[in-house]
C-alpha cells in the first residue's frame, strides 16, 4: 500500500486520495425489540427512537447484569431481551475494535459516465471510494466479493456484511449519529454522494418519473439540480449518517448495495459464488426461511427486523411490498432463491429508501446495484 508524508497542517490534494473510509469504533446498543417478527401486520410508528450506545472493547456477556451474550447465529435470541446491552455482531466475527467503512458506494475508477460503470468483473485495481463519481454496477455478488477481498488484503478488505451494515444503522441512530431519518440519494445517474433537496413522501413511481413526493433527477459529477444537490454543497450532508460531513453517504437511495448475507449456503443464488472454503467471517449465513416476511431468522444485530413491525403498502407503480415502522423503509426478507440480501433502496425508490431499508434478490448483476468495502484493521 503506498503511503504519503504528510505534514501538520498541510491540505491535502483531492487528487492524491483515491478513497475514504469512516471509522465506526466497536460498541454496544440497547435492545428494544428482539425482531421475532414472522408477517406483516400493522406498523407502529412509536417505535423509533435514539438508540442507546456504549463504547467499550469488551463483548458484552450473560455474566455482567444488563448485558447479554450476543447470539450469533440466525434466528436465535440467547438470553438477550428488551432493555439489555448487547454487542452487534459485526465488531465479533471480525475480532475487530472497531472497522473501517466505506464513506460512499464503491465507484468505478475511470468511468465517465454512467454506463462506463456497468462493469461486471472482479478488478480490485478498479476500486475508488470518493464522493462525485459513478457507483459501481450491474455486478455479480461474486465479483463484489472478489474485487473487495483483493482490494487491500494487509487491511483484511472485503465486501460489507449484512452485520456490518447493521452496526453502522444503530450507531446513526444514536446521540453519535444523525438520529433521524436519512434523507436519500436521488441522483438517476448514480453519481456518489448527492442528496435530494427534500424528504420523499411518496414510495417508488411507475417508470421512475419525478414528481413531487418522490423527486429525482440526473446530473453530471459535481453539479447541482434542481432537486439533487451534490457532495461540496454543504447542504449534502442531510445524506450523512452524522448530519455532517464526517459520516457515510448514499446509505439511502443511490443504488441498492448488495451485502454478504446469504440464506442457506454461501453458494445460494445466481451469485457466481462455487468456493465453499470461504472464510464465513467474511459473510452472515441465514436459515431457510420460506416466505419474504419470515423475518424470524434475522441475525439479531444486522439491522433489519427489530425495525419491524412491518405492513405492506401499495406504492404508485400499484404493487404492493412491506414496510418497516422505521420511516417506512423497505422491509422484505430472504426467501427460495432470492437469497442474498440488498440494503438501503434506491434513487427512485423515495419514502421506501433509507438506512433501515432491505431487500431480497438472487446475486445477479443489475444496473441498480452495487457494493461497499470494508477494511477490519
Amino acid at each position: 500500500m503506498n503511503q504519503l508524508l504528510i505534514i501538520e497542517g498541510e491540505e491535502i490534494p483531492e487528487s492524491n486520495i483515491e478513497s475514504y473510509f469512516v471509522w465506526i469504533p466497536k460498541y454496544s446498543y440497547q435492545l428494544w425489540d428482539l425482531g421475532n417478527y414472522t408477517g406483516v401486520t400493522t406498523i407502529n410508528t412509536s417505535k423509533v427512537h435514539e438508540i442507546p450506545i456504549k463504547f467499550g472493547l469488551e463483548n458484552t456477556s450473560d455474566d455482567n447484569d444488563g448485558e447479554c451474550t450476543t447470539p450469533m447465529t440466525s434466528g436465535a435470541t440467547g438470553n438477550c431481551k428488551i432493555g439489555d446491552y448487547m454487542t452487534p455482531p459485526a465488531f465479533i466475527t471480525m475480532e475487530t475494535n472497531g472497522l473501517w467503512v466505506g464513506k460512499f458506494e464503491t465507484g468505478y475508477k475511470g468511468a465517465t459516465s454512467t454506463e462506463e460503470a456497468q462493469v461486471n468483473s472482479s478488478d480490485s485495481s478498479k476500486i475508488q471510494v470518493k464522493p462525485n463519481i459513478y457507483s459501481w454496477r450491474n455486478i455479480i455478488v461474486g465479483n463484489a466479493f472478489n474485487a473487495s477481498y483483493n482490494y487491500k488484503r494487509e487491511l483484511d478488505s472485503h465486501m460489507m456484511k449484512n452485520t456490518e451494515w447493521g452496526a453502522v444503522a444503530y450507531l446513526q441512530h444514536s446521540v453519535y449519529g444523525s438520529a433521524t431519518n436519512v434523507r436519500f440519494n436521488n441522483n438517476s445517474a448514480h453519481i456518489t454522494g448527492y442528496t435530494g433537496t427534500e424528504e420523499p413522501t411518496l414510495g417508488y413511481n411507475t417508470n421512475s418519473t419525478s414528481i413531487a413526493g418522490n423527486r429525482n433527477e440526473g446530473t453530471t459529477p459535481g453539479v447541482d439540480g434542481t432537486y439533487t444537490i451534490n457532495y461540496l454543497n454543504p447542504s449534502s450532508v442531510a445524506s450523512s449518517t452524522t448530519g455532517n460531513y464526517s459520516g457515510i453517504y448514499d446509505m439511502s437511495g443511490g443504488s441498492w448495495e448488495y451485502v454478504m448475507g446469504v440464506r442457506s449456503s454461501i453458494t445460494s443464488g445466481n451469485a457466481g459464488i462455487t468456493d465453499t472454503s470461504i472464510n464465513q467471517k467474511y459473510y452472515d449465513l441465514y436459515g431457510p426461511s420460506s416466505n419474504n416476511t419470515d423475518y424470524k431468522y434475522r441475525i439479531l444485530g444486522d439491522g433489519t427486523s427489530e425495525f419491524g413491525p412491518f405492513q405492506n403498502f401499495k406504492d404508485l407503480d400499484n404493487a404492493t411490498r412491506p414496510k418497516s415502522s422505521w420511516y417506512y423503509d423497505y422491509g422484505n426478507y430472504l426467501y427460495s432463491t432470492n437469497s442474498w440480501f440488498a440494503r438501503g433502496g434506491i434513487w427512485d425508490y423515495g419514502v421506501t429508501s433509507g438506512v433501515f431499508a432491505f431487500c431480497r434478490l438472487t446475486g445477479v448483476a443489475g444496473n441498480g446495484l452495487s457494493f461497499r468495502l470494508v477494511l477490519a484493521v
